[in-house]
């Protein structure tokens, strides 16, 4: 009996070591960066970068790419040729499967070069040669202050969104906000002498603050960027992954009382990931697996939408009624019944002689003036309404054009989800909305999962079925090329794959 309990401990020692030692097992990582500032295209405020992360583990290979550019492929700079020509480039230059590489646009509105699939493969290529053995350690941090969710729930049981495309809808239909994600995603590298080697972060919000010089920018996720790496010393890259950000805004996109800044937002974002990152321990471990999904998604079919669009653009346009002032009179009358009280148009001794005179011509002036500016206010709120229904008409009718001469009734997205160590990634080629993220991350069954949107090609907003019950109302909503259905079937897909992982 003694014999055999220490040959079943003998048996138990070799297969926990040969567990470890599988963990522990090598893993490698090189960074590069390399600049793709269009310097020609007007002032610049701060560069914009394309960085490259290569990991290997063992005979597996993945390439993560983050990119300060507002989309990969679709619109922007660069094109849809770009994901083929790199993965073409990645299996013959460097021998690395094509669905290997992700790549990730930050979303910030900044204008980069056009060659952008050299520079990108220049700096892979860099990335790959400089490879070295890392410890990797994956938390999560916060940050809830700087964003806040442009979807504006209004009385009338509608959304609306904030843009600058047109104008905000009255104070008083404002009634409640969408969600934010506060949680900033994390995974940290430090080399074996202890020092970190790189730093990806995954946060939901659209970069698009800009900066007091009107400069090229890559705005607040370039800033929070430059703060970690300063930070954290020269040898240290940051990679911003851009989460489900497409209904969340910087805190004071419409600000008019003073110049948007995004420096103030990027700081705050980079010093939550210092902190975050402070309470990460790395430790070895080799696990790096990758899942390559192709799911077929249905297109939107959004005729009746259009119709009940055109019919409010018609009711809206025949709801304005004539007024005696102009934009000269009404100015200066506002004004004057903004800040004069119940005596506007005079002194109050002057209303006080015609009362007790029993005559009333003030009083009549004044009520005439109130229902003119009352009528003018309300013809401008109809205008501001139909700037927000002509811009949404016209998305609605381009991407039913583009779904109905489309030669299949759906569109085939790359769905690609990773696990590095306890961590695991699952990517979208468009711009969920943070409802999406919330319910993923929510369902899986690993306490660090996290979402990555605009990645690997660019099929606009994803908004949830809910939201696309609201179309024409925000932006979001028109444009957008699915149906509705879409989401459970990406959600069902994503959770399965995350379960697998």
């Amino acid at each position: 009996m003694l014999k055999k309990i220490c040959w079943i401990s003998f048996v138990l020692i070799i297969c926990v070591a040969y567990i470890d030692d599988s963990i522990a097992a090598d893993l490698r990582a090189g960074t590069a960066v390399v600049d793709i500032t269009d310097r020609e295209a007007g002032p610049c405020n701060d560069p914009l970068f394309a960085k490259a992360l290569v990991l290997s583990s063992g005979e597996t290979n993945l390439v993560i790419v983050t990119i300060d550019a507002v989309a990969i492929g679709g619109i922007g700079r660069i094109g849809d040729d770009f994901m083929p020509t790199v993965r073409q480039r990645l299996k013959s230059e460097l021998g690395i499967a094509p669905e290997n590489l992700i790549v990730n646009a930050s979303h910030c509105h900044g204008v980069i070069r056009s060659d952008v699939a050299q520079l990108t493969m220049d700096a892979i290529k860099q990335a790959a040669a400089s490879q070295q053995p890392v410890v990797v350690g994956v938390g999560a941090g916060a940050e809830s202050e700087i964003q806040v969710n442009r979807r504006l729930r209004l009385s009338n049981g509608k959304e609306a969104d904030i843009r600058h495309a047109y104008s905000m809808p009255p104070n008083d239909e404002v009634v409640e906000l969408g969600p934010v994600d506060p949680e900033i995603g994390l995974l940290r590298f430090d080399r074996l002498d202890g020092e970190v080697f790189a730093v990806v972060y995954n946060f939901a919000c659209h970069p698009i603050q800009g900066v007091p010089s009107g400069g090229n920018t890559a705005d607040l996720v370039g800033f929070a960027s430059k703060a970690i790496e300063e930070s954290l010393g020269d040898g240290c890259t940051a990679f911003f992954l851009q989460g489900c950000a497409g209904d969340i805004n910087p805190i004071n996109y419409k600000q008019t009382h003073v110049n948007r800044d995004a420096e103030p937002l990027g700081n705050r974002l980079g010093l939550s990931v210092l902190r975050a990152i402070q309470k990460i321990v790395p430790k070895p471990d080799s696990r790096l697996v990758i899942r390559n999904t192709k799911l077929p998604l249905p297109r939107a079919d959004t005729a009746q939408q259009i119709s009940d669009l055109e019919a409010d653009q018609l009711r809206l346009a025949q709801s304005l009624r004539g007024t005696s002032l102009s934009f000269d009179t009404f100015v200066p009358l506002l004004v004057k019944y903004s800040l004069g009280g119940e005596y506007p148009s005079n002194y109050r001794h002057l209303y006080l002689r015609e009362k007790q005179a029993s005559q009333h011509g003030l009083a009549n002036l004044d009520r005439e003036n109130r229902s003119n500016l009352a009528q003018y206010i309300n013809n401008v709120r109809i205008m501001e309404e139909l700037t927000r229904v002509n811009t949404n008409l016209a998305l609605l009718r381009k991407h039913q054009a583009e779904n109905l001469s489309a030669k299949s009734r759906f569109i085939d997205v790359d769905l690609t989800t990773i696990r590095i160590a306890d961590c695991l990634i699952t990517t979208f080629p468009g711009e969920l909305t943070a409802q999406i993220g919330l319910d993923i991350k929510a369902q899986s069954a690993a306490e660090f999962t996290f979402v990555a949107g605009y990645t690997n090609g660019y099929i606009f907003y994803a908004p949830t079925t809910q939201q696309l019950r609201n179309v024409g109302g925000a932006q979001e909503d028109s444009d957008c090329i699915l149906a509705p259905l879409w989401e459970e079937q990406y959600k069902s897909t994503v959770l399965e794959v995350l379960s697998e992982l």
